[in-house]
């Protein structure tokens, strides 16, 4: 059985977590600052953990921190929409996804089961294969011509596959409307700009959980579009 590990100071979003988690089969263990976390983990064989940002004595930047030190278990954050900067430090620093409050607690239970099988299986999946480009739960295994949105697969024509593939291999980087069409259509970009939105909402609404707030195919306004690096 799965140990996973909730960290909040708020004992109610605790609970909460507990019970749809405990639905699921997992154990839940419980701590409600960093550095109870920290003991909890040394003591008890955790698989996964829960980590609100925002709490006193350790907060969990410096607790992912630390347990990275010693640890590569998967680590999810917990953050308020109103705190991007602290999800995009705990990324940099080593948390594997986040999820922001208010969450829905359906879409974290797929978050933990997605990061449990990437934890126990992808690693060795991943090491069969050179052509995997990742970004969150978004993964494109390009010698299986397959795309996977938290395990799920996901099917796309051949013109969607290939600007996906496109963006996933060069995460991060924003590319406008013109450089996509002609590196995917090989041809001058004239007139391309509907054209290449219709295959981007196409894409988004098949590999996004709320299409209208992208998580990883995002618009950079007034230049062009990116696959967030998460």
């Amino acid at each position: 059985m799965f140990q996973v590990l909730v960290c909040d100071d708020d004992k109610e979003i605790v609970e909460a977590i507990e019970i749809y988690l405990t639905q699921e089969g997992y154990k839940v263990l419980k701590a409600y600052d960093g550095e109870q976390a920290l003991e909890v983990l040394g003591r008890e064989e955790v698989h996964l953990l829960i980590m609100d940002v925002m709490m006193p004595r350790l907060d969990g930047i410096r607790a992912t921190l630390k347990i990275r030190e010693t640890s590569g278990i998967p680590i999810i954050i917990l953050s308020a929409k109103t705190e991007d900067s602290d999800k995009i430090l705990g990324l940099n620093i080593g948390a594997d996804d986040y999820v922001s409050k208010p969450f829905n607690p359906l879409e974290l239970v797929a978050r933990v089961k997605s990061q449990l099988r990437r934890y126990t299986k992808l690693g060795t999946l991943h090491g069969e294969s050179t052509n995997v480009y990742q970004s969150g739960g978004l993964s494109v295994n390009d010698d299986l011509k397959e795309v996977t949105v938290d395990d799920e697969v996901v099917k796309l024509t051949p013109i969607e596959y290939n600007i996906l593939l496109f963006l996933l291999k060069n995460c991060g980087k924003v590319f406008s409307i013109e450089q996509i069409y002609e590196n995917i259509w090989n041809e001058e970009a004239i007139g391309a700009d509907n054209t290449v939105a219709v295959h981007i909402r196409h894409i988004r609404e098949k590999i996004e959980i709320n299409p209208k707030e992208p998580r990883y195919l995002k618009v950079v306004w007034g230049i062009g579009y990116k696959v967030e690096k998460l």
